[in-house]
C-alpha cells in the first residue's frame, strides 16, 4: 500500500507540473494572439486555482496540517511529534519535486525553465500592472512559490545543488548590498536633521547646513594634519616646558599666568604652549625618530592650503556636473502632483516630513512661475536698484573707516600698555568687527527690498555685499596688523641690543679673554626675549575667532530664542498680534550665516600658520553650531514668506569660498617670503626667511643637482610664463565648457519645440478623427432614418 500511495503522489506531482506548463503555454499563446494581459492572467489564475482544488487534495491536507501544527506550536500544549512529522513531509515533498523534475523529458524541462523565467519577469514588472492590490499580492505570492519550488531543481545531478546554492547566494548578496546601502546612508553625519529641515524650510535653508557639514569635513582633515604632524611631535619629542626661554613664561608674567582673564586672552601659559608658533624649537631634528620639525611645520602649512584649493575646486566641478543644462520646466506641476509621493514610506514621522517637503516644493515652484511671468516698470526698478547700490557703498565705506580708526586707536593703547586699560579697550577691534558683521547684513537686507529681484538673485546680491563688507573689514584688519608687525620688529632690534648688554652684565666684566672659568647659566624665565610677532598674529586671529563665535551664539540666543518666547507667551495679552506684526518670529538668515562660515574659514586659513590650534577650535565651533542652529531653526524660526529653490546657490557658495581662500593666502605668503622671522622664537628662528628651510633641506639631505634644479624652477622667469600659460588654459577650457553648455540648451529648446509641434499634430489628427467619426455617425443615423421611413411607407402600402 505504501508503494502505491507513493506512486500516486509522484503521478499527481507529475501531472501538476504538466498542467502548470500547459497553463504557461496557454498564456504565451494568448499573448501571441493579441489578447490583453490582464484577461490572460485572470483566466490562468482561475484555472490554476480550480486545478489545484481538483487535483491536489493531498496538498490541501498538508496545508491544513501545517496550519494545525503552527497553531499547536503557538499554544502552550504544543506537541513535538507533529513538528517532526511536518519536517519529514516537507523533506518528502522536496524529494518528490526533485524526482518529478528528473523524470521530465528535455523538452518539458525547457518549457519549465521558460515558465520560471516568465514568472520572474512577471514579478519584476508587477508594480506597473493596472491591477488591484489584492490581485497583485495574490499573483506575487503564487509566482514566488512557483519560482522557489522549481528553480533549484532544474539542474542535473550534482549541478542541481550548485545551482540552488548560487541562487541562494545571489539573493543574500543582493540583500547585503541593499542593507549596506541603507547603512552608509544612515552613517552620513546629520543626514536626517538636514532632511527634516529641508522638508519644512526648503532647499535654500538646507543648503546652508549641507555647506556647514562639508566645511566640518574639510576642517577635520586640516586638524588631522596640524595635530598629527606638528603639535603631537613637538609635545612628545621636543624639549619640555621650562627648558629654554621660548618655552617658559617670563618671570614678570608668572604671577598672573593662570588667571582666567589672562588665559581667556590666550596669554600666560596658553601663549607659551604648542597652541602658538613661538613655542616650537628651531632644532633641525627632534626625538629618537629624528623628526624634522621645521620642515614638517612648513610643509603642513603649505599642504593645508594646497588641499583646500584641491577640495574646493573639485566640489565646484562636481556641482557644475550635477546642475547640467538646467531644470526642465515642462509640465512642472503635473510631474510634482503625480510623482512626488513615495509609496514605500512605512513610518508616520517620515510621511509627515515627506508631506511637508512636497508642500515646500510646490511653494518653490509657484514662486518660480510667478517670477517668470512678472512684468514691472523697468525705469522705476533701475532707479531703485541704483539707489540701493549707492546706500550699500556708503555703508561699506563707513565700516572700513570705522575699523581703520579702531585699529589705530588700539595701537596707541598697545604702546601705552594694555594693562592700564579695561576689557573693552583690549578687545575693541574684535568686538567692533563682530558687531559690524552682525548689524550690517540686517541693513543690507532692508536695502535689498527696494530692488525687487528674484529671491535667488536677491540672495546672491546679499551674499556679494556681505562678502565685500567682510573682505574690506578683514583686509583693513590685516593692514593694521602689518603696521603692528613693523612696530614689533623695531622693538625686536632694541631687544637684541639689550640682550648683548645683559649677557655682558652676567660676567660683570671681570673675566679676561683667555679665561677658562665655566660659563654662567641663567634661569630661562629671567632671559630677555623678543616680542615674537608671529605669536602676536596668531593670538589676534584666535581672539577674533572666539569673539565671533560668542557673538554668533549670543545673537542666536537673544535674537531667536528669547524673541520666540516673547511672541509665543505674550501674544495672548498684548495690544496687537505679535506673530503677524512686530516682532513676529524670525526667519533664518541664509546669507549672513553662509558669509559668517566663509570668513571664519578664511581667518582659519590665514592664521593657522601662526596658531596651529585654529583648525581644532574651528572643528569644535562647527560641531556645536550644527546642533545649536538645527535646534534654533526647528524651534524658533519660521519658513520664509517666499520659499525658493537653491539650484545654483551651492556653487555660488563655493565660488566665494575659493575667492576668500585665494585672498587669505596672499598675506600669509607675503609674510613667509618677505618678512624675516623672529630671532628667538618659532621653528624658523635664525633664518633670513621662512622658505629657506626648503633650501637647507635640499642642500644637506639631497644631491647637489636637485638643489640646482629647484633654484632654476623657483626662478621668477619660469614661474610667470607658467602662470600665464595656466591662466590661458583655464580660460580656453572655460570657453569650451560654456559653448557646450549653450549647445545643450539650444538642443533642449529644439527638442521642446519639436515636442510641441508633435503635440499639435496629434491634436489636429485627433480632431480630424473625431470629425470623421461624427460625420460617420450622422451618416449612419441618416441611413437608419431613411430605412425606417421606407419601411413605414412599404407597410402603409401593404395595408
Amino acid at each position: 500500500m505504501d508503494e502505491e500511495s507513493q506512486n500516486q503522489k509522484k503521478k499527481g506531482k507529475h501531472g501538476k507540473v504538466k498542467k502548470l506548463l500547459k497553463d504557461e503555454k496557454d498564456t504565451r499563446n494568448h499573448k501571441r494572439q493579441g489578447t490583453s494581459k490582464t484577461e490572460v492572467e485572470i483566466n490562468t489564475n482561475q484555472k490554476k486555482v480550480k486545478k489545484k482544488q481538483e487535483d491536489e487534495p493531498p496538498q490541501r491536507d498538508k496545508g491544513d496540517k501545517k496550519r494545525k501544527v503552527k497553531a499547536e506550536a503557538s499554544s502552550e500544549s504544543s506537541d513535538l511529534s507533529d513538528v517532526e512529522e511536518l519536517t519529514e513531509e516537507e523533506e518528502e515533498d522536496e524529494e518528490v519535486v526533485g524526482m518529478v523534475v528528473g523524470a521530465l523529458t528535455p523538452e518539458e524541462l525547457e518549457k519549465l525553465k521558460e515558465a520560471v523565467d516568465d514568472r520572474k519577469k512577471l514579478v519584476s514588472t508587477l508594480r506597473g500592472k493596472p491591477w488591484s492590490m489584492m490581485k497583485k499580492l495574490q499573483t506575487l505570492k503564487e509566482s514566488q512559490e512557483f519560482v522557489e519550488k522549481y528553480e533549484g531543481a532544474l539542474g542535473k545531478g550534482r549541478g542541481r545543488k550548485l545551482y540552488a546554492y548560487k541562487v541562494m547566494m545571489s539573493k543574500k548578496w543582493m540583500k547585503f548590498l541593499r542593507d549596506f546601502d541603507n547603512f552608509t546612508t544612515a552613517c552620513i553625519p546629520w543626514e536626517m536633521k538636514i532632511k527634516d529641515i529641508e522638508s519644512h524650510f526648503g532647499s535654500s535653508v538646507a543648503s546652508y547646513f549641507i555647506f556647514l557639514r562639508w566645511m566640518y569635513g574639510v576642517n577635520i582633515i586640516l586638524f588631522g594634519l596640524t595635530f598629527g604632524l606638528v603639535m603631537v611631535p613637538e609635545a612628545l619629542m621636543g624639549r619640555p616646558y621650562g627648558s629654554i626661554p621660548r618655552k617658559t613664561v617670563p618671570r614678570a608674567e608668572e604671577a598672573n599666568a593662570m588667571d582666567f582673564a589672562v588665559l581667556w586672552d590666550f596669554g600666560g601659559f596658553a601663549k607659551y604652549s604648542v597652541l602658538f608658533y613661538g613655542y616650537y624649537n628651531s632644532q633641525r631634528t627632534v626625538g629618537w625618530l629624528k623628526f624634522r620639525m621645521p620642515l614638517s611645520y612648513f610643509l603642513v602649512g603649505v599642504g593645508t592650503v594646497g588641499y583646500s584649493y584641491m577640495v574646493v575646486i573639485r566640489r565646484m566641478a562636481r556641482n557644475a556636473n550635477e546642475q547640467g543644462g538646467g531644470d526642465d520646466t515642462s509640465f512642472n506641476f503635473s510631474w510634482k502632483t503625480f510623482t512626488s509621493w513615495d509609496y514605500l514610506i512605512g513610518n508616520s514621522e517620515t510621511a509627515d516630513n515627506k508631506f511637508a517637503s512636497i508642500t515646500t516644493i510646490f511653494k518653490e515652484a509657484i514662486v518660480e512661475e510667478q517670477e517668470s511671468r512678472k512684468d514691472d516698470n523697468i525705469h522705476l526698478t533701475r532707479f531703485l536698484r541704483v539707489l540701493a547700490n549707492f546706500l550699500v557703498l556708503c555703508c561699506l565705506a563707513g565700516s572700513g573707516y570705522l575699523i581703520y580708526y579702531v585699529v589705530r586707536r588700539s595701537q596707541k593703547f598697545t604702546l601705552a600698555g594694555l594693562e592700564n586699560y579695561g576689557w573693552w579697550e583690549r578687545n575693541e577691534v574684535n568686538m567692533v568687527m563682530s558687531l559690524l558683521g552682525m548689524f550690517c547684513p540686517m541693513l543690507f537686507d532692508v536695502i535689498s527690498s527696494l530692488e525687487n529681484y528674484h529671491p535667488r538673485v536677491a540672495l546672491q546680491w546679499q551674499l556679494g555685499r556681505i562678502f565685500a563688507l567682510f573682505l574690506g573689514n578683514l583686509y583693513t584688519f590685516i593692514i593694521a596688523l602689518m603696521d603692528e608687525i613693523n612696530l614689533k620688529r623695531k622693538e625686536e632690534e632694541i631687544v637684541k641690543l639689550n640682550m648683548t648688554t645683559w649677557e655682558a652684565s652676567l660676567y660683570n666684566g671681570t673675566l679676561g679673554e683667555n679665561s677658562t672659568a665655566p660659563s654662567i647659566t641663567a634661569d630661562p624665565a629671567d632671559v630677555p626675549r623678543g616680542p615674537c610677532w608671529e605669536t602676536m598674529v596668531g593670538q589676534e586671529f584666535v581672539r577674533l575667532i572666539i569673539s565671533d563665535t560668542m557673538t554668533t551664539y549670543v545673537t542666536l540666543l537673544i535674537g531667536d530664542f528669547f524673541r520666540a518666547l516673547i511672541v509665543r507667551f505674550l501674544n495672548y495679552c498684548w495690544c496687537w498680534d505679535l506673530e503677524a506684526g512686530f516682532p513676529s518670529y524670525s526667519e533664518f538668515d541664509v546669507s549672513g550665516n553662509v558669509l559668517g562660515l566663509i570668513f571664519n574659514q578664511g581667518m582659519i586659513w590665514m592664521g593657522a600658520f601662526y596658531a596651529p590650534c585654529l583648525p581644532a577650535l574651528n572643528v569644535l565651533r562647527l560641531h556645536v553650531s550644527m546642533y545649536l542652529q538645527c535646534w534654533a531653526v526647528m524651534c524658533c524660526n519660521v519658513p520664509q514668506e517666499r520659499v525658493f529653490k537653491a539650484s545654483g546657490s551651492n556653487n555660488f557658495y563655493m565660488a566665494m569660498l575659493l575667492v576668500i581662500l585665494f585672498l587669505s593666502t596672499l598675506p600669509a605668503i607675503y609674510t613667509i617670503v618677505t618678512i624675516p622671522p623672529s630671532f628667538d622664537c618659532g621653528p624658523f628662528s635664525g633664518k633670513s626667511r621662512m622658505i629657506d628651510v626648503i633650501q637647507e633641506t635640499l642642500e644637506t639631505d639631497f644631491p647637489a643637482w636637485i638643489g640646482k634644479v629647484f633654484s632654476y624652477v623657483s626662478n621668477p622667469g619660469l614661474i610667470l610664463p607658467f602662470l600665464l600659460l595656466l591662466v590661458l588654459a583655464i580660460y580656453y577650457l572655460h570657453s569650451i565648457s560654456k559653448t557646450y553648455k549653450q549647445f545643450n540648451l539650444d538642443l533642449k529648446k529644439k527638442l521642446q519645440t519639436q515636442n510641441e509641434e508633435n503635440k499639435k499634430k496629434n491634436k489636429r489628427a485627433a480632431l480630424k478623427a473625431a470629425n470623421d467619426l461624427e460625420e460617420a455617425r450622422n451618416a449612419s443615423t441618416q441611413l437608419q432614418l431613411e430605412q425606417q421611413s421606407k419601411n413605414a411607407s412599404s407597410r402603409g402600402m401593404d395595408l
